[in-house]
């Protein structure tokens, strides 16, 4: 491939990547309420691991994102086909995916577990007024404000799970990509980066 010097990375459309070289295939779903920064660790996450990036909102359906825009929350039966659209995805990266998702249900949660046995979560915590702060910030986003409380209405702490690492979702975005990128492989994560509330 024109211009690989190192054989751990690529370059495409002017982009580095670095190759995914590990034994395990890896699955990692990052998780949060709206406002967490999802998609900014997604991003990162899959650039350090060397996997594929799949953003969840971009696969919600249009009568979805008309409800959220006009300050609607998704019911359960709202999130049950992009569930299963996001589990026909997971399937489809059979080398391993960064997915990004709210996963605010334990049965969310088990739903995509199902399509990809040994799915992990990053777990990205804060409060409701931080997640208020950032989604505030963000005009331009399908999601309202007035949204934030409903999604942690309806968050079930997902700590007691297995494979699930919980981050305090306000330390620095490569700290926290770090933390990941160490408990992918299997490294003690650092006590300062998890969110002991």
């Amino acid at each position: 491939m024109p211009g690989l010097k190192n054989p751990h990375f690529f370059t495409l459309l002017g982009q580095r990547y670095q190759m995914n070289t590990r034994s395990e295939i890896t699955f990692l779903v990052v998780m949060g309420v709206a406002g967490c920064g999802k998609s900014s660790l997604g991003q990162h996450c899959a650039e350090a691991l060397g996997l594929p990036l799949l953003e969840g909102d971009d696969f919600h359906s249009e009568s979805n994102v008309t409800k959220m825009r006009s300050g609607t929350p998704l019911s359960d039966e709202d999130r049950a086909a992009w569930l299963d659209t996001l589990a026909e995805q997971l399937q489809a990266h059979p080398q391993g995916v960064v997915l990004t998702c709210s996963a605010l249900k334990q049965r969310y949660r088990e739903r995509l577990r199902a399509a990809a046995p040994g799915l992990r979560f990053v777990f990205l915590d804060l409060t409701q007024d931080q997640a208020r702060a950032r989604v505030a910030a963000r005009p331009a986003h399908l999601f309202p404000v007035s949204l934030v409380a409903s999604q942690f209405a309806a968050l079930e702490d997902p700590r007691h799970e297995p494979g699930v690492l919980h981050l305090d979702a306000t330390r620095p975005l490569p700290d926290l990509g770090s933390a990941v990128v160490r408990w992918v492989d299997g490294a003690p994560t650092p006590a300062t980066l998890e969110n002991r509330s």
